[in-house]
């Protein structure tokens, strides 16, 4: 019985070692909800594994469809691209606008109160 307790102790503690990113971050983004009360360690270690995951995933794909100004870097300019031109990233393109100048922002809002007021 204390073998198996240990085995147990002991796979627990590698796939702790499996993971990047810190479980108390994440815990405390989970109960940030207010329909979280409590939280499973099993819950709590397979949704920072497929939080990683995800962030990886990201990464590769952004870094793979990045603009090849720059060898072995990945920008942010790489990821809103990424979120704005795939399917699968679409719904980040909140999250992870592109940047534009504030210039250019003030252009495009004259234009559209010139368009408003022309109706």
């Amino acid at each position: 019985m204390s073998q198996t307790n240990s085995g147990k102790q002991s796979q627990a503690s590698e796939a702790k070692k499996a993971i990047s990113l810190p479980i108390s971050r994440v815990r405390l983004i989970m109960k940030s909800s207010p329909d979280v009360s409590s939280i499973n360690q099993d819950a709590l270690f397979l949704t920072t594994k497929a939080t990683e995951l995800f962030v990886q995933h990201l990464a590769l794909t952004s870094f793979n469809n990045r603009s090849q100004t720059e060898a072995n870097t990945l920008d942010y300019s790489d990821l809103a691209k990424t979120a704005e031109e795939s399917d699968t990233f679409h719904f980040l393109t909140d999250i992870l606008p592109k940047k534009i100048l504030a210039q250019d922002y003030l252009k495009s809002l004259e234009q559209m109160q010139d368009e408003d007021s022309d109706f």
